[in-house]
């Protein structure tokens, strides 16, 4: 999959040989009652995920840490959060609220623009373990979140209590499912062996839509009526109408793109595991490199103001500028 391209998979696993490993141990502490640790070295740490909103960015990642910055990504700041479990997306909402998600079937919530964080949902409230790898909230209380094996969780009250959907989506081999987000009015979700799932117009079921076969997909991005989908080995389809169709698109690389989002002036990018951008002025028809954009392994981007992105993954955080 690539070296850090199969992150989502890989957090699966090492979370649980890590829990499993950590409780054999003598004074283990459950990661769900242990606070994360305010640390000067968080911004180095390896994050999975960044977003952003009203001019707002947050990221997340390994033992609970949370960074959120005001400025651009030029400066962060670490988040209080009430649990050390690795986590593995964020989503942000106007007017300060978020929710971020992650292993342990944790999620926390935020409604200070990410600085603190309340506890949600963990996998002792839920009833089982599990993993989640991404969340999506329409407004202040219509969220879903989806991850590992299928599990699909759905709300209506901000996040206070969570249904299980798994049984109203159209995935019954129960496959990884990687991202959710809406896109042009419809809400999608992304998964193993290239499953994208599609809510129908009741509301209550998530349709598997017909694809071009191929690997699988991390993420979701695009703007208006057009997504695009992208995953394993530089993978990427291209949908025009809201996903009723989609159509291949040439990337120029093979290795798995790992984040993806709208900038401000109407371009879309990707990122790739080893950390090099790739620019769309064509409405994600073709894509270019963007100058500087290789780097340190790559997690996710998001827009920063402007013409930057900040870009999160192994190595913590980092901002690239990407004139036209």
């Amino acid at each position: 999959m690539g070296r850090w391209g199969a992150s989502r998979a890989a957090w699966i696993a090492a979370a649980a040989l890590g829990a499993a490993a950590a409780a054999a141990g003598q004074g283990f502490v459950d990661p769900l009652d242990l606070p994360a640790r305010p640390s000067a070295l968080a911004g180095r740490s390896p994050l999975a995920a960044v977003a952003a909103a009203d001019g707002r960015l947050v990221a997340v990642g390994q033992r609970g840490h949370v960074l959120w910055s005001e400025d651009g990504g030029l400066r962060w700041s670490q988040a209080t959060v009430p649990v050390s479990t690795d986590l593995t997306a964020v989503h942000l909402a106007p007017a300060g609220r978020g929710w971020a998600v992650g292993h342990d079937g944790v999620v926390i919530a935020t409604a200070d623009g990410g600085r603190t964080w309340a506890l949600q949902l963990d996998r002792r409230s839920l009833g089982a373990e599990a993993s989640l790898l991404a969340a999506w909230f329409d407004d202040e209380r219509s969220g879903v979140a989806v991850g590992a094996f299928g599990l699909v969780l759905g709300t209506g009250d901000g996040g206070r209590s969570w249904t299980r959907w798994s049984d109203r989506a159209g995935n019954p081999r129960g496959l990884h499912l990687y991202a959710v987000r809406r896109v042009g009015g419809a809400l999608l979700v992304a998964g193993e062996q290239g499953l994208l799932l599609r809510l129908d117009s009741s509301g209550r079921r998530l349709e598997a839509l017909r694809v071009p076969p191929g690997g699988s997909l991390f993420g979701l991005a695009g703007r208006g009526r057009t997504v695009i989908a992208y995953g394993l080995a530089g993978r990427a389809l291209r949908s025009g109408d809201g996903g009723d169709s989609w159509h291949p698109v040439v990337t120029g690389v093979e290795e798995t793109i790992t984040g993806g989002a709208a900038l401000p002036d109407g371009r879309l990018a990707l990122v790739t595991g080893g950390g090099q951008v790739l620019v769309s002025e064509d409405d994600g028809r073709s894509f270019q490199p963007a100058a500087g954009g290789r780097g340190e392994p790559t997690a996710g981007l998001a827009p920063a103001g402007g013409d930057a992105l900040a870009l999160v993954g192994q190595g913590g955080t980092r901002r690239l500028v990407v004139p036209r």
